[in-house]
């Protein structure tokens, strides 16, 4: 799928242009370090498995084991989405044709347990309406069509940039995150079987992007610019969400904001309670970093993608979720993201560089590839990494 100068124009005037604005006191710094990795666990520390040929949004891994990414549309790449053959190859997922009939800019991507690989399209490109995808990748040699949901108002506001989606593994339910202008940042809450969404929590102070942080990297402030030119913060507000195993809980943050939140998923389910009711049950759990991408592991220890400190960040419930530490630290985590567990039990991420595109760097392109895919263990059974 390609794209003509006044699309590229159009795209990167009306993202920033409806984008939180920002400021900030508190400030996280991220550096290159010249040297391959700061901290490691016992002598195992981050494993490169491949590179992407784009900058990844979001990363999927299907029950066979296969990388399915997401390609940020801040990198206007060629296809929105791309899978990694067995031969080793990245090639248009699930082909060519379907993208650029039905497909416009994907970010969250999700693979559940069925082998459904859910696209979230935002449309930011060229302005189409956002939609859930879902592609049954157990269905022949390519697979097949699972289900396409729309997403449209009132769920989705003209500032809307959906951004991540969890799936309810028990439930039939998608949540997903709109961090959208900041002030209006809200959770989507889909039913699959219907089709059926409700936008909750809007405005509420765990979806908002929290002033007080600012993200600096690359010795400067990450910021883009508005079409009047004032700076404003892209997708500040909500981003990272997930389910727990059981899907008893969704865990979410804004992206600028330094405590994760959580709300039981049978009060997002119902649409009986109205919005202070809802926002009574939003409960704080667990500080964070600046990051647009969790995990929790099957003992309750949650991952974050740590974007100022070049790292994969942990809170355990041993500690209460009330230290923040480094799983590892390493120069090549450039803005880390896309955090999944792979069927090798290993957490996998990559890094993206996405403050080096062209809506944070005035539309010049400065990324330096390759974009990396890692892999870590994550922490063990018992005790702690003691490196920060």
């Amino acid at each position: 799928m390609t794209h003509s100068p006044i699309h590229r124009r159009r795209f990167l005037a009306t993202s920033a242009g409806t984008l939180a604005a920002w400021a900030g006191a508190t400030t996280g710094r991220a550096i290159d370090f010249p040297f391959p990795s700061l901290f490691k666990k016992s002598g195992d520390g981050l494993e490169e498995v491949t590179q992407a040929p784009s900058g990844p949004g979001g990363l999927a891994i299907t029950p066979s084991g296969d990388y399915i990414i997401s390609c940020h549309q801040f990198f206007d790449p060629t296809y929105p989405v791309l899978r990694l053959n067995r031969d080793g190859v990245w090639e248009p997922f699930p082909d060519q044709v379907f993208l650029q009939q039905q497909v416009d800019s994907v970010l969250g991507i999700v693979c559940d347990a069925n082998g459904i690989v859910w696209m979230l399209d935002n449309g930011r490109r060229l302005g189409t309406p956002a939609k859930l995808i879902g592609w049954d990748t157990t269905q022949g040699k390519t697979g097949k069509l699972h289900q396409i949901i729309p997403l449209v108002a009132p769920s989705t506001l003209r500032t809307s940039f959906v951004r991540n989606l969890a799936v309810d593994p028990e439930a039939p339910f998608i949540y997903i995150s709109d961090p959208a202008g900041g002030d209006d940042a809200a959770i989507i809450v889909v039913e699959r079987t219907t089709g059926l969404t409700r936008r909750v929590l809007q405005g509420h102070y765990s979806v908002k992007p929290d002033l007080r942080i600012a993200l600096n990297l690359d010795g400067r402030p990450v910021e883009a610019r508005s079409a009047d030119g004032r700076p404003v913060q892209p997708l500040a507000g909500v981003n990272p969400l997930m389910v727990d195993r059981k899907g008893q809980w969704l865990y979410f943050a804004p992206m600028h904001g330094g405590t994760l939140y959580r709300v039981q998923t049978q009060f997002l389910r119902d649409p009986s309670l109205d919005p202070v009711q809802l926002e009574s049950k939003v409960q704080s759990f667990s500080v964070k970093p600046i990051c647009d991408s969790i995990a929790m592991d099957g003992r309750g220890n949650i991952y974050f993608g740590d974007i100022a400190g070049n790292a994969i960040g942990y809170a355990t419930p041993e500690e209460n979720y009330l230290k923040y530490r480094y799983l590892v630290q390493d120069g090549r985590l450039i803005w880390p993201g896309g955090l999944t567990f792979g069927t090798d039990g290993k957490l996998h991420f990559f890094s993206n560089q996405l403050h080096r595109t062209p809506i944070y760097n005035g539309g010049k392109d400065v990324t330096a590839p390759p974009f990396e895919i890692f892999r870590a263990k994550p922490l063990p059974g018992k005790g702690l990494w003691p490196v920060k």
